[in-house]
């Protein structure tokens, strides 16, 4: 496997990384990837997420070896209406914020690119889609104002975890849900073509949104542990209230499903961070929940 280090915006560097591989399938998933960070940077955050994206299909097209191409972007994509309806790929792509705009922008993006460079009948057709994900938790991630990796280090360091809108409803998934999802999506993409060449929602159990105060009090008693929580008072930038995602699509043309409940992908996620402090193999506790994922039956939440 060869493995290039660089930025998604250094053309020449994509270009060369690609003409070296010579991939059949690319994921395209590099990006700016936090909404607070997009408030801070937003300059940056579009540049990223817009214009790197604009880069890996300028590389797609310049490399005839690719078939397929998956471009993840987010479930923060969509207009937000404030409501509890779930988002479907056909709703109004927009944006309240810097980091969730620069996502509908890809979006448009890959739209423009499929549609004038990478359809049927071109002399370059691609099959091109793209993910919508809704908000992912795993081990591993220790990003500054994510949900999981602050309540992970408020417990570590024995303080009150600050939360800053604790009635936000969001649809939680574990890392492996939309991973397995993108998988078949390429497969699907390389054996039927054009009728998958769309955009598609991965997601939870329409069930398994929950409130923000839902999650932190059940990561808390997984753990074992007594600390609290505290609404954050200090200034905090606009953040959509409830987000749900309709992923009947994915169910009944990609016949994927949720393999894990919420509750189960939160055991998971403290599983893995209360190992990494106990100094076990955090690689080996991969590798197994890949490998328990893997054994149950495709679409079926236990």
């Amino acid at each position: 496997m060869y493995s290039t280090i660089a930025d998604i915006r250094d053309l020449t560097t994509l270009h060369r990384a690609m003409e070296q591989c010579q991939p059949e399938i690319v994921f395209h998933m590099a990006a700016q990837a936090l909404v607070q960070k997009g408030y801070q940077e937003p300059i940056a955050t579009f540049d990223v997420n817009v214009m790197g994206t604009a880069y890996l299909l300028e590389a797609v097209r310049q490399t005839p070896s690719v078939k397929a191409v998956v471009v993840v972007t987010s479930d923060k994509c969509y207009e937000s209406e404030q409501n509890s309806v779930a988002h479907r790929e056909e709703d109004t792509l927009g944006g309240i914020d810097p980091y969730s705009s620069s996502k509908a922008c890809a979006e448009l993006v890959v739209s423009a690119y499929r549609s004038s460079y990478f359809g049927d009948g071109s002399s370059q057709a691609r099959m091109v889609a793209s993910a919508r994900a809704g908000n992912v938790i795993g081990g591993g991630d220790w990003s500054e104002g994510r949900l999981l990796p602050d309540i992970v280090r408020a417990v570590v360091e024995n303080r009150p975890v600050a939360i800053r809108n604790p009635t936000a409803i969001r649809p939680w998934q574990h890392v492996l849900e939309p991973l397995g999802g993108y998988l078949l999506l390429a497969e699907k993409l390389c054996e039927k073509g054009a009728e998958f060449a769309e955009a598609w929602n991965f997601g939870p159990m329409e069930s398994d949104a929950k409130s923000v105060e839902m999650v932190v009090r059940r990561v808390l008693e997984l753990w074992g542990s007594d600390t609290s929580w505290i609404s954050d008072q200090r200034y905090n930038p606009r953040e959509t209230k409830v987000l749900r995602l309709s992923c009947r699509k994915a169910h009944d043309r990609l016949g994927w499903k949720p393999r894990w409940t919420l509750d189960q992908a939160l055991e998971k996620t403290v599983a893995w961070y209360q190992g990494y402090f106990k100094g076990c193999n955090v690689r080996n506790i991969v590798l197994d929940q890949i490998e328990t994922y893997k054994r149950l039956p495709a679409g079926v939440a236990r």
